[in-house]
């Protein structure tokens, strides 16, 4: 039994800003008061008051758990980078008590038997793993999986995150499927036919190195098409990762005309620019890549007026010796879990562009939602997934949890530090 006291709760399902007392019991919160005395604690619980374990939150605020709808955790088939078990150490550190996986691993999640030894081996670790399972066999863009099976073997959603798929047909079989299924299907905005290096965009950064990078008009390009089937078939649709001011603009109209369209937006792509790829060379290499400061902003705008549904962290770890490679060789990708609450608070909510409910609705209940979750939200009788943080509070980006340590991030001070990460009752991560 577990009562957390003197905390600022903040729950963007019911709109509660204010101080509260926590008490939890097993996997649930059974009360939520003004003032919980620890005598009514153990009485309400029906346990002992020598049980009862107290935690003195006051000058921290208590949030749901974050849910990180768009993860990589290379388990099975690249575990050098990260395996389940250290993704979720990772996740519990950065506050983040449910993940959903990303398919591209090696086999992919086109099957049953790997579909069952990632949910198996998440069932292990202290957070909530769920995943994804593959559009297409073997990640080819041709035959669809057995989109049924899956789901119902435990599959939250169905991506081939990583490729494109660039069927129009197989595209809309599968978005009719997820439809029917009553799922999530995300897709990878980037047409290999405006790409000649992936990972810089075509511009500043790609005149600075020489290279040819990655148009913009790659992302627009599936962009337009994937909204347009979304009306055509009332999927669902998530548009990951996005990254063009076009891009976001098509996402808002395509919510205006009623087409069922979700959006995501990683911290980096509203951190950074194109600029700091030319600093930080391949630690600051992504698909797609990092563009303008007009790209910047407009993202921010997207997420204001809920365009953008979620925040995401596309957490895709590699090693220094991949990302040691000459630029145009290096994987892109970086780690995101252990920041990205901190990079919200920062640039976000201490900018003025989002009140702190706001930018943890897009962290925790909106993802939930669309992936039909029990999570991102605080109640009597809900989950006790939540974390205690100090919004206020300093430090420094260094010593990740993580396998790997790919982030242009590395070694910044950021504002925002998680103190308490509680999953199905139990802390799973203290400072």
């Amino acid at each position: 039994m577990l009562l957390i006291k003197n905390t600022h709760m903040t729950d963007p399902a019911s709109g509660t800003d204010a101080y509260k007392d926590i008490l939890i019991q097993d996997e649930k919160i059974i009360k939520i008061a003004d003032s919980i005395p620890e005598t009514e604690a153990a009485v309400f619980s029906g346990e002992k008051e020598d049980m009862l374990q107290i935690i003195n939150a006051e000058g921290m605020i208590a949030a749901p758990g974050l849910v990180d709808a768009h993860v990589h955790f290379r388990d099975p088939g690249f575990t050098e980078k990260e395996d389940i078990d250290t993704g979720a150490g990772a996740a519990a550190a950065g506050g983040v008590t449910t993940v959903v996986l990303m398919a591209n691993t090696r086999p992919c999640v086109d099957n049953r038997e790997t579909l069952d030894y990632v949910l198996e081996k998440g069932r292990h670790t202290p957070i909530h793993v769920e995943t994804c399972a593959n559009v297409t066999m073997g990640m080819k863009g041709e035959k669809l999986t057995d989109m049924e099976g899956l789901a119902a073997a435990g599959a939250v959603g169905f991506t081939d995150d990583g490729i494109p798929l660039l069927k129009e047909e197989t595209a809309r079989n599968a978005m009719k499927t997820a439809a029917v299924l009553g799922v999530p299907i995300s897709f990878h905005e980037e047409n290999p036919a405006f790409i000649e290096n992936n990972g810089i965009n075509r511009g500043k950064a790609s005149g600075h190195f020489g290279i040819g990078g990655s148009g913009r008009q790659a992302e627009i390009d599936m962009i337009e098409r994937d909204v347009r089937l979304a009306e055509e078939t009332g999927a669902a649709v998530v548009i990951q990762h996005i990254s063009t001011k076009e891009g976001v603009a098509l996402v808002r109209e395509a919510k205006r005309r009623g087409a069922d369209v979700h959006a995501e937006a990683t911290p980096h792509h509203f951190t950074l620019t194109e600029d700091a790829v030319i600093q930080y060379g391949s630690l600051a290499k992504m698909n797609p890549p990092l563009r303008e400061e007009a790209d910047r902003q407009a993202i921010i705008e997207g997420l204001q007026d809920n365009t953008i549904d979620m925040i995401a962290t596309d957490h895709a770890p590699h090693t220094a010796r991949e990302k040691e490679k000459p630029l145009t060789e290096a994987p892109s990708g970086i780690i995101g879990l252990e920041t990205s609450l901190s990079l919200g608070i920062m640039n976000l909510v201490d900018t003025g562009k989002l009140t702190l409910l706001q930018l943890l609705e897009r962290m925790s209940l909106a993802p939930a939602r669309l992936y039909h979750l029990d999570a991102g939200y605080l109640a009597e009788g809900g989950p006790a997934d939540l974390i205690l943080f100090d919004e206020k509070e300093l430090w420094k980006a260094e010593h990740f949890r993580s396998k790997s340590s790919n982030t242009p991030f590395q070694g910044w001070e950021m504002k925002g530090r998680i103190h308490y990460t509680i999953c199905a009752g139990k802390i799973v991560y203290r400072i």
